[in-house]
């Protein structure tokens, strides 16, 4: 039996509110702004569902990128100052980048913007970092990742784009994850249906994401007490049309189980275009 359809007993699961979106017809919006863009605000209507969210960790090592959507993998890294943007773009990309070829098997592998993200409101505020993302989403849509590849490679976009790509992220925590752990969709839990347009505003452009619509038969899953030294690799986009997973759905939860004076959550998440051969 591939250990990661096997069933997940009670004990090694939780209950937890997410926050899903109602499609009304209107497009929701989500827009940054302020000073280094931390700040956001979202329309839309939320609906608030109660899932199970099962341990994958007795399942880790059955879970696949282009089957499940994702996948656990143990990564130290040199980086040790990842405010430094400079130890990010020399140290953290090279590593990003083979990690993923490796991983995905793609032949290159470009990383092309990263996020930092603490729970803290203090902490965002006064180092320009931005928060985890409570609603349930997909980074990347049918239209938006082919021209994310025009927009950052222009001149290289057509050769490109003939042949199949995917953009993987690569989620860590940067210190041991008590409090709003991040919760991940089974890809093929998920239907086209189950995928709502929305626009995303940044002052300098206007790019284009997926929130997801309830659905019973959604299949959700997290890493508990996560590591510096462990990364979730997720695809949120792949071109090929062959049944693989292409979209992977994911949030940040809040975990009714989180001790009261938990830390708060500090994490890194990079995201790459893979290139096929």
């Amino acid at each position: 039996m591939n250990t990661a359809t096997a069933e997940i007993s009670a004990e090694d699961s939780i209950t937890a509110q997410l926050n899903y979106a109602i499609d009304d017809g209107v497009k929701p919006v989500n827009e940054t702004f302020g000073p280094g863009h931390i700040y956001s605000r979202s329309t839309g209507t939320a609906d608030k569902q109660v899932m199970r969210i099962r341990n994958a960790r007795p399942i880790a090592a059955g879970l696949a990128l282009d089957t499940h959507g994702f996948c656990l993998t143990r990564h130290v890294t040199m980086m040790k100052n990842v405010l430094n943007p400079e130890e990010v773009k020399s140290l953290y990309c090279p590593e990003m980048e083979r990690l993923v070829c490796a991983i995905s098997g793609a032949a290159r592998a470009v990383m092309f913007d990263h996020t930092i993200r603490h729970g803290d409101q203090a902490v965002r505020e006064a180092r320009l970092l931005r928060e985890p993302v409570f609603y349930v989403h997909n980074d990347y849509t049918d239209a938006s990742a082919p021209r994310r590849v025009r927009e950052l490679l222009p001149e290289e976009a057509d050769a490109l784009l003939a042949r199949r790509f995917a953009i993987i992220q690569v989620w860590r925590p940067l210190k041991t994850i008590v409090r709003n752990p991040l919760a991940i969709a089974d890809a093929r839990s998920v239907a086209p249906a189950d995928m709502i347009v929305s626009e995303r505003r940044y002052p300098h452009r206007v790019g284009e994401t997926y929130r997801l619509r309830y659905n019973a038969a959604h299949q959700w899953y997290q890493f508990p007490a996560m590591t510096p030294e462990e990364a979730i690799v997720f695809k949120v986009y792949d071109s090929a049309m062959d049944g693989r997973a292409r979209f992977t759905p994911h949030t940040s939860f809040e975990d009714p189980t989180t001790p009261a004076d938990a830390p708060p959550r500090e994490s890194i998440e990079a995201r790459m275009f893979a290139f096929f051969a």
